[in-house]
């Protein structure tokens, strides 16, 4: 039986993945992060690890004790948390110095040759979970109004320019003026974020990095976003064809038909 490896951050996705490649009969071993990595993993893994935010790197020893070789790397790890595990651990300082920057990628990119060091190889999670890809079209009942068409239009191509210098992948507009921009935060609070400043019916854009590594960081969106997006007065929710994980679209769909929301993949 095939085994592979789960290194396992918050979120819906990698439940998902466990139990999508269980039924194609491979044995999942869960590497999870205690405080953001769901409970749920001890019913789909066949074994689960969990490790604190502390231990991600010295975690990666166990590979060799449950003989694994391919790894998927799924769910949120916030960059914060990285932050302040290179600065209370010398050794992992010692390791991300030797990255040019701390964008997501290099350090991502770090963390694969650490892998690749021990033998294993970190792929990406498509074959198992390709159909949670969107296809392009209208997702709920309400159609996009034409002055919300120019504001995907709009916020699409200025969410791509801000992709490509891993800024960040979602900006909320309104009135084809930026409100808010995704950085560190993520998109929860950047969504919160355009609230705050008093300004309703806006539409959130959320795209993929142009040269996006499936390996490592494929966005994902899900009921809780639209929930967050009706809950602080917006309407239109666009996201890039194929190039992210839409989790379970007929509740998103009910939330965005519930709350007069437009829901398009473009």
């Amino acid at each position: 039986m095939e085994r592979i490896g789960l290194i396992a951050g918050g979120g819906e996705i990698p439940v998902i993945f466990a139990r999508e490649a269980r039924k194609k009969g491979v044995k999942v071993i869960g590497f999870a992060v205690k405080g953001l990595a769901s409970p749920e993993l001890e019913g789909v893994c066949s074994k689960v690890h969990w490790l604190g935010t502390n231990q991600i790197m010295k975690g990666l020893l166990l590979f060799a004790v449950e003989r694994i070789r391919r790894i998927v790397m799924l769910g949120k790890i916030d960059k914060s948390i990285i932050y302040d595990t290179v600065k209370k651990d010398e050794g992992e300082l010692a390791r991300f110095k030797e990255t040019p920057d701390k964008s997501d990628y290099s350090i991502l990119d770090r963390v694969t040759a650490e892998l690749k060091k021990r033998g294993v190889e970190v792929i990406d999670s498509l074959e198992y979970l390709s159909g949670l890809l969107p296809s392009k079209g209208v997702l709920a009942k309400r159609h996009l109004s034409a002055k919300e068409k120019e504001d995907v239009s709009f916020g699409f191509k200025i969410a791509k320019e801000i992709a490509q210098f891993d800024i960040g992948q979602t900006i909320v507009i309104k009135d084809k003026s930026v409100i808010a921009v995704e950085a560190v935060e993520g998109t929860d609070r950047t969504i919160k974020r355009a609230a705050e400043l008093g300004v309703k019916e806006f539409t959130v854009v959320k795209v993929s990095r142009p040269k996006q590594d499936m390996r490592w960081d494929v966005p994902v969106v899900g009921p809780e976003t639209l929930k967050l997006i009706a809950d602080n007065g917006g309407k239109v929710l666009a996201l890039e064809e194929k190039r992210m994980f839409l989790v379970d679209k007929d509740s998103c769909a009910r939330l965005a038909d519930k709350n007069d929301i437009s829901i398009v993949v473009v």
